[in-house]
Parts: C-alpha cells; sequence; structure tokens
C-alpha cells in the first residue's frame, strides 16, 4: 500500500468518519470550474497549447482521483452510521 493513503486514514487504511464527511464535501473552486470548462470548450477547438493539454489532463485525473475517494468515503458513512442505527 501507498505511504500517502496512510495519511487520509488510520494504521489500518481506514477512514475515520470525520475524514469520510471531509472528502464528500470536498469539490473543485468556481475558479477550477471555469478554468476547465474554458480549457475543454477550447481544446473542443483544437486550440490548446502543449501546457493547456497537459493542464486539462491533470484536471480530469484529479477529478477522477476525487470521484473515487468520494466514492469509497461514502460507503464508509453508509456503513458506519447503519451500525449505529437501531434496528
Amino acid at each position: 500500500r501507498p505511504d500517502g493513503l496512510l495519511a487520509l486514514g488510520d494504521e489500518e487504511g481506514s477512514l475515520s468518519l470525520a475524514m469520510a464527511k471531509h472528502i464528500v464535501d470536498c469539490k473543485f473552486s468556481d475558479a477550477d470550474k471555469s478554468r476547465m470548462h474554458s480549457l475543454v470548450v477550447r481544446n473542443q477547438n483544437d486550440e490548446l497549447s502543449e501546457d493547456e493539454k497537459r493542464e486539462l489532463l491533470a484536471y480530469d485525473k484529479a477529478g477522477t482521483l476525487l470521484s473515487i475517494l468520494k466514492s469509497r468515503a461514502r460507503q464508509i458513512i453508509r456503513r458506519r452510521t447503519a451500525t449505529r442505527t437501531p434496528r
């Protein structure tokens, strides 16, 4: 397991409920969203420089990683809140 994952969880790699909720709330800033939109539109018109193409790819990778982290965080929240709910 990569050491960087430990920073998001405990020694077993499990996220705390607080960290899971924080991850679910993470999002791109309005400035980032505006920049991504601009890059996408300009990319459709084949107007991006090589640096801008790399920037767009980096946003895409960051968005994918954030989606994966949010999915994992939502699973943890569901699992932890389900075990606390009396049946």
